[in-house]
């Protein structure tokens, strides 16, 4: 690989060993001498074959070797990358029994991981699979799980402060890249709450040994673990008590307004079918997209109806508890290929972590062949107070030019329209038309079809992005 003909991953850079590249559409790995041989050594057991066999890790195979690399691996391509303040919280418990799981086999047969982070994890439609192919290092005696504190930091304290607490831990988890320090949380856990599951052990415990810790090296703590007998059977009777524990960890969210959006809006069954029909034909001209992004995705109603067409649907929703439940829904149906995400368009992800590119922002992650944006330009222009030419603007800079836009605008009449302007000053939202809209949207796209639902509230547009 030379410089010429490979990117570096913005988010591959703390372990020394290896390093993840993009060359065209592979997805590579170069491992320095020791993270070879530790490959090696990983690729012959039968645990990690099982692993690859029935999907929890991504695909993973050596290819030739080149300078500077003692060895280079191909893996899979994830279809969408995501980010775990961007999962609901049934993702993020269902994510981190995965990690513990393979940690808990990976004992079992001599091996353990290096990191304990979210980030580790990806998504297939609503299945989490272990991406950190590079984290896998043989067992020594005496030495601890060198990533149980990101665990707790970027998994169990998220779950923590949801489950027992009730609340969201995804702006939590954004504000910071490196997770949640127990530390944050002993305030918020004192008194009777220091008896929730899990809260005295790893909020309070961790926290002090932290501090005890400090100033002690880390040949230090594991010679100290070594002289107390800390040995292979202890390291795997503290993953299955972490399994235990996040097990337990399955509080859903509340009810929310959104959870009963489509029930309450303003649809009579002749402009859902009407709009169904439009959105099938839609995605279906586009051939056989890759990507379709929805955006307020709500029930998934639509994001489904995309998915008979595209090889991969992300579907957007700002509203947590409404995310959770879709991903459960999907969860149970054994869907692979529709990834639900918590995004509130009108603050998405933005990039973090090192010079604000480690962890890339939801747009330049999305360049999607087929964006919906159905019923969502009246929250953003008028809900928001985003201008209506930056609402399409946005709408287009998530496709890939040539690609197709669907939405949907709202007319001002609409029920669900006037309810939103009702609580704004008069005259706040002139530019508020459809005729303004249409004419925003052909300076950026190619109109293609226009269709006025039943009620005469709403119009769908299919459009080319930059045709």
């Amino acid at each position: 690989m030379t410089a010429t003909d490979t990117r570096v991953e913005p988010g591959s850079f703390r372990d020394p060993g290896n390093r993840v590249f993009h060359r065209g559409t592979e997805v590579l790995r170069g491992l320095d001498e020791r993270s070879a041989a530790d490959w090696r050594a990983l690729a012959a057991s039968d645990f990690f074959r099982a692993l690859l066999a029935d999907g929890r890790v991504c695909g993973t195979e050596e290819v030739a070797a080149t300078p500077p690399w003692s060895a280079v691996l191909r893996h899979e391509r994830i279809p969408f990358v995501s980010h775990p303040y961007e999962w609901s919280s049934g993702m993020l418990r269902e994510a981190a029994l995965l990690h513990l799981e393979i940690l808990r086999e990976a004992v079992a047969a001599g091996f353990t991981t290096k990191d304990g982070s979210a980030y580790n994890l990806q998504w297939r439609g609503a299945y989490p699979v272990f991406i950190d192919v590079g984290s896998f290092t043989p067992l020594r005696d005496g030495e601890p799980w060198a990533g149980y504190r990101q665990f707790c930091q970027t998994l169990l304290c998220p779950l923590l402060l949801q489950a027992h607490l009730g609340v969201d831990f995804q702006p939590w988890l954004r504000a910071r890249v490196d997770g949640i320090d127990p530390e944050q949380l002993r305030p918020l856990f004192r008194g009777s709450r220091r008896l929730l599951p899990g809260v005295l052990t790893h909020v309070h415990l961790h926290g002090a040994m932290q501090q005890r810790n400090a100033r002690a090296s880390t040949a230090d703590v594991r010679a100290q673990l070594r002289a107390a007998g800390y040995s292979r059977e202890l390291a795997a009777a503290t993953v299955r008590g972490l399994e235990k524990l996040v097990r337990r960890l399955d509080r859903r969210p509340g009810e929310s307004h959104w959870a009963d959006y489509q029930r309450t809006c303003a649809y009579s069954a002749a402009d859902r079918l009407a709009k169904e029909r439009f959105v099938d034909r839609a995605v279906a001209a586009a051939g056989s997209p890759a990507l379709a992004v929805d955006l307020g995705a709500n029930d998934g109603r639509y994001a489904r109806i995309a998915a008979r067409h595209a090889g991969y649907v992300v579907a957007v929703e700002q509203d947590p508890a409404v995310v959770d439940a879709l991903w459960r829904a999907l969860h149970a149906e054994g869907e692979r290929r529709i990834l639900p995400l918590v995004m509130d368009l009108a603050d998405p992800s933005p990039g973090g972590g090192w010079r604000g590119v480690e962890r890339a922002g939801f747009a330049a992650r999305t360049r999607a062949d087929v964006v919906l944006a159905l019923a969502v330009a009246h929250h953003l222009a008028i809900g928001r107070n985003v201008p209506l030419a930056e609402v399409v603007d946005q709408f287009v800079g998530f496709g890939v030019p040539g690609g197709r836009l669907v939405v949907e605008f709202v007319h001002p009449e609409d029920p669900m329209a006037r309810r939103l302007l009702a609580n704004k000053p008069d005259g706040l939202f002139p530019d508020y038309r459809r005729e303004e809209f249409e004419r925003l949207l052909a300076a950026r796209c190619r109109v293609e079809r226009r269709w006025e639902l039943p009620s005469g509230t709403r119009t769908l547009y299919q459009a080319v992005v930059g045709g």
